[in-house]
């Protein structure tokens, strides 16, 4: 064996690893992981005596969850495959407007999402004998709540994308997780520090957990969770769909070629 040739080979994957977005990632997902389930498993522990489904409880917020991601996860890849493709430039030299371009994103990700709830629910039934449809109708307002978020979030790093190219393609998979610890996903809001309570009031997914979790503990909907999380969805997808308007209207003078 070679050390001169163990050697090089190492300063090649360690040049590549000390890129920002690789460096960005190593010490993200453990803080991300550390937050998210530190505070489930303290909820857990203080809480598991006075919540007997908590168990439903974990596993239909991670269900929602998966569908908070699918309408993210479907903007922000759709517009890396063009970039992988190669696909960018002829896909808008042809008479397609940005518009339609979102739409049909919009809309694929909303079958997939239906797709998703599908089988999620269908495994959580199979694995644990739990049905998350306990939540009963409300259910299809917080998918419609959740399907508006994700694609906020979809447009917000899809925008940023779109601009800056391939080099900040780790926002596809990192940005709903910079949500999530304020989002109380698993745990209610009172587990979070006061800082972050205040940032979780700001954020229209926060109302939607909160929501499902009293559907499921007390059997109320409530409606003022349903409406403040609706109008914080209008006014945050809003401001990001014309976000991502400008920054590909930006990135277009610029030349859509430079990000293939």
């Amino acid at each position: 064996m070679s050390f001169q040739r163990i050697w090089a080979v190492f300063l090649r994957y360690f040049f590549y690893f000390a890129k920002f977005d690789n460096i960005a990632e190593v010490f993200y997902w453990p803080t991300i992981d550390i937050l998210l389930w530190g505070m489930t498993s303290m909820w857990v522990q203080s809480a598991q005596a006075d919540v007997p489904d908590i168990a439903l409880i974990i596993l239909t917020g991670l269900v929602f969850w998966q569908i908070l991601w699918r309408g993210n996860y479907e903007i922000t890849v759709n517009i890396l495959q063009e970039f992988w493709n190669r696909n960018l430039v002829n896909l808008f030299s042809t008479p397609l407007k940005l518009s339609e371009w979102m739409s049909a994103t919009m809309l694929v990700g909303l079958v997939k999402i239906f797709i998703t709830l599908a089988f999620s629910s269908l495994l959580v039934w199979l694995l644990y004998a739990l049905n998350i449809y306990r939540v009963g109708w409300s259910i299809i307002p917080y998918v419609g709540l959740l399907s508006l978020s994700g694609w906020m979030m979809g447009f917000l790093s899809g925008g940023v994308m779109v601009y800056f190219g391939q080099r900040f393609q780790m926002l596809a998979w990192m940005t709903p997780f910079i949500f999530a610890p304020f989002s109380a996903v698993f745990y209610p809001v009172s587990v979070l520090p006061i800082w972050g309570q205040v940032i979780a009031k700001c954020l229209p997914t926060t109302y939607i957990f909160e929501g499902m979790r009293q559907v499921l503990s007390k059997g109320t909907f409530s409606y003022e969770m349903f409406w403040i999380s609706l109008t914080l969805n209008a006014v945050f997808l809003t401001a990001a769909m014309s976000f991502f308007k400008v920054m590909f209207e930006k990135s277009r003078a610029k030349g859509l070629s430079r990000l293939e």
